[in-house]
């Protein structure tokens, strides 16, 4: 079975030669085919190429197995790739929106007993069936807003017993939705309120219990930690990190949320996949990043929530770095997995233009999940994992009209969901 899709307005992203990141000022550039088609076969992206060549003859596509789609006056993006989110959790906390509004600070409402140990709380009463099915609730939502492939983690268990449930739910969602799915195992999310005088006995039951059981059962591709003021230090993190290599768990970090915590270089010593949040980066650790393999991923839709100062995108971009955006969807701090308002936030509080956000929720994001070989771009033999936008302008379009949805047909894996 294959999908061909003609007449496309603009096909974005396309690469003829597959790249695994973009960085610096190449950001600014992304690549187009107008007036196009796109071919699709048995779930992979099979040809592309311009409506001339269809028109002249020079590309015959014939079958009863091939399925034709008219695009006229639409464009085709690559889908979403969301690299951060905190997508299986139970219940929400709207009632902590009004300590927000009022003034509270996030630190002050986690010292209130709010935050995420609040939702540990709710986690832990929730059974696996019900949190499974708020989960997948969520998970139809972003598809249907364009996201074809996220990153999804644990750290609202916060003890063995709930981390596994929340491990076990993430790794039925890989088993039955449609898009992809890494998972991450996030332990070190908060310290609980049994151990909030003895934070390092957390992190040894961490290390000592959690981490083998987690690696042993397969349920995690990545390890994180939230190394921040209040919450883990850089000795934890190191502890923790360290652990999970061994037992073959790839680093990726909360780092420099809400201070310059030393999260960023942390992350890069070990060789972290992404670096996340990053309001609180300078030239510091600017350097440091240039010097690495490490993606910073910046999370606006938290910063506008929580009223965070705004990642130095700019400056990170003007510095040779390469920038992934995601939605860090989750119930306290961004509740929204919407990541083209996540491409408006980009260009309206980070500076980004059109084009480097497009590459930051693509080809980037991707590469902060470990799949930018297979994702996040429109490539020969990467995954047919594509969205049909509705009548648009330009493809400027998509991140000007924030409040419109503008996503008319999803295809993921080759099929139309």
């Amino acid at each position: 079975m294959g999908l061909l899709i003609i007449n496309i307005k603009s096909l974005m992203q396309t690469e003829n030669v597959a790249r695994l990141k973009v960085c610096g000022k190449d950001m600014s550039s992304v690549g187009k085919l107008d007036d196009a088609y796109l071919l699709i076969k048995n779930g992979v992206i099979s040809d592309f190429g311009s409506m001339d060549e269809i028109r002249k003859g020079i590309r015959v596509f014939e079958g009863s197995g091939i399925k034709e789609i008219n695009a006229a006056g639409r464009f085709v993006f690559p889908s979403f790739c969301d690299s951060h989110t905190h997508i299986v959790y139970a219940g929400s906390r709207e009632k902590e929106f009004s300590d927000k509004i009022s003034g509270l600070s996030y630190e002050e409402i986690a010292g209130r007993g709010g935050g995420i140990l609040n939702s540990a709380r709710i986690l832990h009463e929730t059974s696996e069936t019900e949190l499974f099915n708020q989960s997948v609730e969520r998970i139809n939502e972003i598809i249907a807003l364009g996201t074809g492939a996220v990153e999804i983690k644990s750290g609202y268990g916060l003890n063995l017993g709930d981390e596994l449930k929340m491990l076990r739910v993430i790794g039925r969602i890989k088993e039955v939705c449609p898009l992809e799915v890494r998972s991450t195992f996030l332990g070190a999310h908060a310290v609980p309120d049994e151990y909030k005088q003895r934070r390092e006995s957390y992190v040894d039951l961490i290390i000592n219990e959690m981490i083998p059981v987690v690696a042993s059962y397969d349920l995690a591709d990545y390890i994180d930690v939230f190394c921040d003021r209040g919450f883990f230090t850089v000795e934890d993190t190191e502890r923790i990190l360290m652990a999970g290599l061994k037992h073959g768990l790839i680093p990726k970090l909360h780092a420099n949320e809400l201070d310059y915590s030393g999260g960023i270089q942390t992350g890069v010593k070990y060789n972290a996949l992404s670096v996340d949040h990053l309001e609180y980066t300078g030239d510091e650790e600017i350097r440091v990043l240039a010097d690495s393999d490490t993606m910073p991923t910046l999370l606006p839709g938290s910063a506008l929530f929580l009223g965070l100062p705004d990642p130095p995108a700019r400056k990170m971009i003007n510095a040779g770095l390469p920038v992934a955006l995601a939605s860090d969807y989750n119930p306290g701090s961004s509740p929204s997995g919407n990541m083209k308002l996540i491409m408006s936030l980009g260009c309206i509080r980070l500076k980004m233009l059109p084009e480097e956000v497009i590459n930051a929720v693509t080809i980037n994001s991707a590469y902060a999940m470990g799949l930018s070989e297979t994702h996040g771009s429109i490539a020969k033999g990467k995954v047919a994992n594509v969205f049909i936008t509705k009548e648009m302008p330009s493809y400027e379009f998509m991140p000007y009209a924030f409040g419109s949805n503008l996503i008319d047909t999803v295809i993921l894996k080759g099929r139309i969901i």
